[in-house]
């Protein structure tokens, strides 16, 4: 797309009367990112004229109540120190996003998702003292109001989920019709336990029982070699598989990722809970199919000036 690479994408979603992707974009090699809005026309993902863009990388969506929540990661670095938090938007659909929250300093794949009761769970991923190289955690508040960096650094562990010397964190939650919630994630390691050395990501899914506040059924739902070989952005990254999330349609299941930190894809899986989506039913795909989720095409600048 004009040069810059567009990965890392959310999957497809509904607004604005759009089938609409948000995308982090950047040059090649550069770590500088805009989120920007996509819709599909004619086999081509097109940027939304008008639509807001937003300094952030990895984008992320979900609705909690009548609105829509969006998402993702801004960096600043200074004296030579990089660091990082999460910013969150709400607003009735992509043209009314308005920032309402921004979560603590070195936290990313903060997750929302609304409850059966109406309450809003919480999932975090702190590192450090507490989570070591990234560990997911969850939490509820009330609403959307009563979200606080307290409540999320608070939030309590989901233990036993990574090797101490692996990282994660959940990229889009469904509640499922059990009242459960079935959480697409991704899991990360250094190749023999190299650190900064070559990295491994792997697209992964649980389900998390909010009343007990237990975990199950986590599994590897898809690697890098199932999805089309492709550039990557450096040589330590061409085994990263990023899950964007999954889309239920019929009698198949697709999960969208950033493949490579260069390129988005998707890729035709076995519906990866046990209990159907509250919202709809979903099944298995009677053949595994791959696919890069662009073309891309702009006719616009990709960062503003």
């Amino acid at each position: 797309m004009d040069g810059a690479d567009v990965y890392n994408i959310t999957a497809p979603f509904a607004s604005a009367g759009r089938r609409v992707v948000a995308g982090r974009v950047e040059a090649r090699d550069s770590e500088e990112s805009i989120a920007l809005f996509f819709e599909e026309r004619d086999g081509m993902w097109h940027p939304i004229h008008g639509a807001p863009r937003f300094r952030l990388q990895d984008p992320f969506v979900t609705r909690i109540g009548e609105e829509l929540v969006f998402g993702g990661v801004e960096t600043a670095e200074a004296g030579g120190t990089l660091t990082w938090w999460t910013n969150f938007y709400r607003g009735s659909d992509i043209f009314d996003l308005q920032p309402f929250f921004s979560g603590p300093l070195g936290m990313k794949d903060i997750r929302l998702c609304e409850l059966a009761d109406g309450r809003v769970g919480v999932f975090t991923r702190p590192r450090g003292r507490k989570g070591g190289r990234g560990t997911i955690g969850y939490t509820e508040v009330a609403s959307l109001e009563a979200l606080t960096i307290k409540a999320i650094d608070q939030a309590p562990m989901l233990e036993g989920m990574f090797h101490p010397l692996d990282w994660g964190g959940a990229n889009e939650v469904h509640l499922l019709s059990s009242g459960e919630l079935g959480v697409i994630a991704h899991a990360a390691c250094y190749v023999g336990d190299i650190l900064y050395g070559v990295r491994r990501y792997y697209a992964v899914a649980f389900v998390f029982d909010p009343a007990g506040r237990r975990w199950r059924d986590y599994c590897i739902i898809a690697a890098r070699d199932q999805f089309a070989p492709g550039p990557a952005k450096r040589p330590d990254l061409v085994d990263v598989v990023f899950s964007s999330g999954i889309v239920c349609t019929g009698p198949g299941t697709r999960l969208y990722a950033g493949t490579s930190d260069a390129e988005a894809q998707w890729l035709d899986i076995a519906y990866p809970f046990d209990v159907p989506l509250a919202a709809a039913g979903a099944g298995s795909p009677p053949t595994s199919r791959s696919g890069r989720a662009g073309p891309w095409q702009s006719r616009e600048p990709v960062l503003p000036g």
